[in-house]
């Protein structure tokens, strides 16, 4: 049963979805210019989003992670399996209202219209100065510039909760997230991972039951591991330490220089530092984690 709590308070703001031809759009993030570009400003968070000349700024997705579409920088671009991960992308731009998404080699993208109306139900930005919110299509609820009460409903119209419903993205929670309002879009995911759709097609039980890493093509290559994309970046980074070498076998130390910090939502109230405390390597070459995805919740830093 999903729990019942009280609605959390979110900065609304009003605005239009804008996809530039430098932009790329990927399934958990998109780019959102307010009405009223002053209103950046009353965003929280010890990082001040800094929008571009266009008044721009590259809006995170609460609640959600989708497949890597590019992770790294220059010369060290990679992706995951990018059938799945295009899937999520265009899904969302669609589910804005873009009619036409055309798609470039250098993951650029060109829609149409060039904007589409819409808001965002924010409750901060992240350690990166990006603004951390559930979108919303068309006209909002409420006034822009202040703050409202998310509730079940609301957030069931969220762009976050529409791809989580169609297996397109894996629930990803940090601890400022209300428990009740976790546990609506927890439900989204479960039922969609008990359907197998979308990534659950191909990720109903790798990622807890085990998959093998042969190096950077059976994490990126068409067929190869579909996996949760915080870990498919933990592992990204540490075969390219020593790409001769596609051994996992020192992958937890790896994980415990990384330093996440997390709590597992049925067991302790304690939080526990690296990942390494939920994955869990055999013969140097399977990896798996120990809990599904939403039962993780990690620490804001």
């Amino acid at each position: 049963m999903t729990a019942v709590g009280v609605a959390m308070s979110m900065l609304l703001i009003r605005g239009s979805f804008k996809v530039s031809d430098r932009a790329k759009p990927d399934g958990d993030t998109v780019p959102f210019v307010p009405d009223d570009v002053a209103e950046w400003k009353l965003v929280p968070g010890n990082k001040k989003i800094l929008p571009g000349a266009d008044g721009h700024a590259d809006i995170r997705l609460e609640g959600i992670d989708a497949l890597e579409t590019h992770y790294g920088q220059k010369p060290s671009v990679q992706h995951q399996p990018l059938k799945l991960a295009h899937q999520a992308a265009d899904e969302l731009l669609k589910w804005l209202g873009f009619t036409t998404v055309e798609r470039h080699d250098d993951e650029t993208v060109t829609t149409s219209p060039a904007s589409v109306p819409g808001f965002i139900l924010t409750r901060g930005t992240d350690v990166f100065g990006r603004c951390v919110a559930f979108v919303g299509r068309h006209v909002p609820p409420a006034y822009s510039g202040y703050e409202i009460g998310v509730g079940d409903e609301l957030l069931r119209n969220t762009a976050n909760y529409h791809l989580l419903s169609l297996g397109l993205a894996y629930p990803t929670f940090y601890a400022g997230l209300p428990a009740h309002l976790r546990d609506v879009l927890s439900a989204a995911a479960q039922t969609a991972r008990a359907a197998k759709a979308g990534v659950w097609a191909d990720d109903a039980d790798v990622t807890t039951k085990g998959f093998e890493v042969t190096g950077m093509s059976s994490l990126t290559a068409d067929g190869g591991a579909v996996i949760l994309p915080k870990l498919f970046r933990r592992l990204k980074d540490y075969l390219e330490l020593n790409p001769a070498d596609p051994s996992v076998a020192c992958f937890p130390a790896f994980l415990g220089g990384a330093a996440d910090e997390f709590r597992i939502q049925s067991e302790s109230s304690k939080p526990i530092t690296g990942l390494q405390h939920v994955i869990e390597v055999t013969n140097g070459r399977t990896v798996k984690m120990t809990h599904q995805p939403e039962e993780i919740i990690f620490t804001e830093k």
